[in-house]
């Protein structure tokens, strides 16, 4: 593949990210509503553990460092967590 190839291939993975991070934010929202309407506390330790431990094991299974996979998901949950007290 030529080089401009390999960047057309990138910019196209890079909005599939966009789009799934879209759509993860989106069902991330909709939780938030649902913990609201049932005055549920905005952190769930046990569920980021749940979310860290898979993501890790999905790292793994690609063959990606799992720090910067294991990062990426403490930053998502992080804004949305921020977005969910914002909201109350």
């Amino acid at each position: 593949m030529s080089l401009d190839e390999l960047r057309a291939e990138i910019e196209s993975i890079d909005q599939e990210l966009v789009e799934l991070i879209a759509r993860r934010t989106y069902v991330a929202e909709t939780v938030a509503d649902v913990k609201r309407e049932r005055d549920l506390p905005t952190t769930d330790e046990r569920q980021e553990e749940r979310v860290m431990e898979r993501a890790g094991e999905n790292a793994k299974r690609f063959g990606v460092d799992d720090n910067l996979v294991k990062a990426t998901f403490r930053l998502l949950i992080e804004l949305n967590k921020v977005e969910q007290r914002e909201q109350r």
